[in-house]
């Protein structure tokens, strides 16, 4: 618990590092550790004639991996639900869905089964999820997964993690509980926000992650 005066004296810090104009500013603290190891990790498999289901918007978090020639088909709740996606066997490149396994309204290990049935043998599914995090409804919120719980899924449903990881630490919280969870951090490495984001406590992850590969046929 701060001191009284305290909270306004932190405050003050936090707005004078946020007025940091040395550099530019992309994502918001829970999102830049994360982005940054998924950043370009597709790079390499994009092409124009690549397709990719974009599971609820997540089209923007495609293009931090690197996929900017693909098309892209987009599933988005009620109309589309993740756990029955009305598309054919092994018919994507790529599967993505940004902050969304949380949400789903039955068996995540399910939906997430969906994601890898309707990805080609050798495409790609990236996920992103939370552990430590509020109730947020969109509409629903029921779930929450540490890395070595998508490790598991990963086993049940027979994809190969290329990429998993958790980020968050316990100084975070007061950062945001003061109101600057959607505050875009100055990626400056010498900025005390972006070293904030960056510092990264395995036994406190906020966001989780995984970039998982479909064996061949």
């Amino acid at each position: 618990m701060m001191q009284p005066g305290a909270e306004d004296f932190v405050k003050s810090l936090i707005e004078f590092a946020l007025k940091d104009k040395t550099s530019p500013r992309r994502w918001h603290i829970t999102r830049l550790y994360m982005y940054r190891r998924l950043e370009n990790a597709l790079i390499a498999h994009d092409g124009p004639g690549k397709t990719c289901l974009s599971i609820a918007k997540s089209e923007d978090f495609a293009q931090i991996m690197g996929l900017n020639q693909v098309s892209f088909t987009s599933a988005i709740y009620p109309d589309v639900d993740m756990r029955e996606l009305p598309y054919p066997d092994n018919h994507f490149d790529f599967t993505v869905a940004d902050q969304v396994l949380e949400h789903v309204a039955g068996d995540p290990i399910a939906a997430f089964a969906e994601t890898v049935r309707v990805t080609k043998p050798g495409g790609f599914i990236a996920q992103t999820t939370c552990f430590f995090n509020l109730i947020h409804q969109a509409p629903t919120d029921y779930w929450r997964f540490t890395p070595m719980a998508l490790q598991l899924i990963c086993e049940k449903t027979g994809v190969e993690p290329v990429l998993l990881g958790g980020w968050g630490n316990q100084l975070v919280w007061s950062y945001m509980s003061m109101g600057y969870r959607m505050a875009k951090v100055p990626e400056n490495p010498a900025n005390p926000l972006y070293q904030l984001g960056m510092r990264n406590e395995k036994k406190y992850p906020l966001s989780t992650w995984v970039l998982a590969r479909k064996p061949d046929a």
